[in-house]
This record gives structure tokens, sequence and C-alpha cells, in this order.
């Protein structure tokens, strides 16, 4: 496995540390987000990949399945780096190196400590350890060094970052030239008629879902709410575009319930 040295972000680590930020529909200090949503992933833990599929009926698999297809891991021996965000479980990362050749690594990067337990456990159980590593990092201030990494991915996860516009930018920044970044995220149902069934699902169902199954409806409460306070498709791809991507590009899928995001570092 690569080692890659640690390095200190780039970005302005300290900038709207005093302002007020959204937690679900809670108005919130920017200070106090990361720790509420840090609880939040605490509890869900060892059951996020269940709850997944009941939450999406199975969906989720196939959505990071056209991520994967998107970022195209070379088939044969030459290297090629994956930085995987918020992807503490492994999911996507397990996905890429074995879609990939025997050069294709990845670094598991999640804030939250139990994520990455059950990530390096799923990884010794897949016989993957060797090839994907986990790492406790946050993602508006990656431990790594400029032009890193061939692609960075994060899946359903850039919703909980308090400051989205330092993590676009430290994802631009560990980019290699040439290197491109995929976000796959909830979005805005388009769809007449399906956005209504959409919300009932969620509001309804969901988190009684999550109170049957892992206990707790609160965690996913929290978790629908804030899929709802994330910016359209279009304001999403104009915050890439801010933060310096190039050659930005999205596509909805099952009527707007998701979008994948891509840019490019040039």
């Amino acid at each position: 496995m690569t080692d890659f040295n640690s390095a200190p972000a780039t970005g302005d680590e300290t900038r709207g540390t005093s302002a007020d930020t959204h937690f679900g529909y809670r108005t919130v200090p920017l200070a106090e987000k990361q720790a509420l949503v840090d609880d939040v992933f605490h509890k869900v833990a060892r059951r996020y990949d269940i709850m997944n599929d009941l939450m999406s009926g199975g969906l989720h698999r196939a959505w990071k399945d056209a991520l994967v297809s998107k970022v195209r891991p070379p088939q044969g021996a030459r290297p090629f780096h994956l930085l995987d965000l918020a992807g503490g479980t492994g999911d996507v990362s397990f996905r890429v190196v074995e879609a990939g050749g025997p050069g294709t690594e990845a670094i598991v990067a999640d804030i939250n400590t139990d994520m990455l337990a059950v990530g390096r456990e799923r990884a010794e159980k897949r016989g993957l350890a060797d090839r994907v590593a986990f790492q406790e990092a946050n993602a508006e201030a990656l431990p790594f060094p400029d032009m890193s990494f061939d692609a960075v991915t994060i899946a359903f996860g850039i919703r909980n970052v308090p400051r989205i516009d330092l993590a676009l930018r430290e994802m631009r920044r560990v980019l290699k030239p040439g290197g491109r970044a995929f976000v796959l995220e909830f979005s805005k149902v388009d769809v007449p008629l399906l956005d209504k069934v959409y919300d009932a699902f969620s509001f309804r169902v969901i988190p009684e879902i999550g109170k049957r199954v892992a206990g707790d409806a609160e965690p996913y409460q929290y978790l629908v709410e804030s899929i709802r306070r994330f910016p359209t498709a279009e304001a999403f791809a104009g915050m890439m575009r801010e933060a310096g991507f190039a050659r930005v590009t999205f596509t909805r899928m099952t009527g707007g319930v998701v979008a994948l995001h891509s840019g490019f570092r040039v």
C-alpha cells in the first residue's frame, strides 16, 4: 500500500467558525455541527449499510455502481490512487479496487472512528486490507500532500461537512493534474408526483425504519432533513466551479433522487 506522508491543508481552516449553519432543520453554531454529525454516525455505524438498503430500497448499490463506472480504474498494474472521503465502511473503495487491476489502491478518509472500525473489519474479511487503507481525517483539512491522488470520491457524505466550500477546495488540492473528483449525493426530485411520494416515504417511513432496525429514529430524522437542506444539482455544480474545478458536470438518477457530480483538476 502506498504511503502518503501527511501534509497540512492549504485552505483557511478557521474561516467562518463564528457563523451559524444547519443541522437538519435546526440552526446551530458552525463550531458545533461536526460533533453533532459525529454523534449521528457513532449511533448508526454498525447498521449503516443495512439501513442504506432499507432507506433506498437497495438502489444505493446501483448508484454506487454508476459512480465506479465513471471512476474507471485501470485494469492493469498501472498505479491508480483513490481517495474516498466520508467512506468509513469502505463500500465505494472496495468496489473501485475490485473493478481495477492490481495497481489500484484506495485510502478511506473519515472523521468518524466507529465508521472506520467497521470498514477495517470489512476489508479484512474481503481480503482487501493490503489495498484499502483507513485513516481518520477531516474533509475540510486533509492530511495529504498536494497532487497525491488520481481520483477523489465522496458518496452521500458532502452534505454532512460543515464547510462544504473548504472540503471542495481540499479535494481539488490533493488531486493530480488531470485527476477527477466525483460527488454522489441526494438531490431534488424533478418528477411530478414522485416528489410527494418521496417526501412521504422520507419523513414518515425512514425514521420509523431507523427506530425498528437501529433502535433510534433521531439519526435518521437528521439524515432525511439534511437531504432537504442540500443545494440543487445546479447550485452544487456552481460550488464546484467556485472551488476551482473545471469541466463540471452532473447526471441526475432515479428521477432526481440523487445526482452524480464530477469535475477535473486541470
